[in-house]
């Protein structure tokens, strides 16, 4: 049997990350949630994201009562760039594969950091996957339709700047930018 770990979610602006493990054989899905404000500062620059995604990646492990002989296929995501090396130690290197994630266990992670951002309120384009730029801007709109939901979005990322006015981290209050 193989149990295959992906993620979903993490280019998008959106909310936080789907972390997803799914047996191939049975179908079996397990998934959690990186909150978003692991992808906001401070603790964006810090990475502690990866941290946050062995956590789940082991609990999720857990639940799904891995075999003692199954293999472990794991996204090569800079996500999980923690996590493999860490899994490989805990399980063994010839059990812990990186692998390009297809088919239903990449369908169930997507599915589930869709109705995620459902969740929110948000509607995401049909064509999400194929038009990623349009989708970015998409998403964009909506956090500025209403600046509420910039709490939602993952305003950590460096580029975001050019887009959404964000305070630096030297703003604060009596700040005089």
């Amino acid at each position: 049997m193989t149990v295959q770990i992906d993620d979903a979610g993490v280019g998008d602006l959106l909310h936080g990350v789907v972390v997803g493990v799914h047996r191939k054989e049975t179908g079996e899905f397990h998934y959690d949630m990186i909150p978003v404000s692991f992808f906001q500062s401070p603790n964006f620059a810090r990475k502690i994201y990866q941290k946050k995604a062995t956590e789940l990646a082991l609990n999720l492990l857990y639940q799904m009562n891995l075999g003692e002989n199954e293999e472990i296929e794991i996204c090569s995501s800079f996500l999980f760039d923690e996590t493999r090396p860490h899994l490989s130690e805990k399980y063994g290197k010839t059990r812990v594969k990186t692998a390009v994630i297809t088919g239903d266990a990449q369908n169930n992670v997507e599915t589930a950091y869709l109705d995620e951002i459902r969740n929110l309120g948000y509607e995401p384009i049909a064509e999400r996957d194929e038009k990623r730029a349009r989708s970015f801007f998409h998403m964009l709109r909506w956090v500025k339709n209403n600046p509420e939901r910039l709490r939602y979005a993952k305003t950590g990322w460096p580029r975001l700047r050019r887009y959404i006015n964000l305070p630096r981290k030297h703003d604060g209050p009596g700040s005089t930018r």
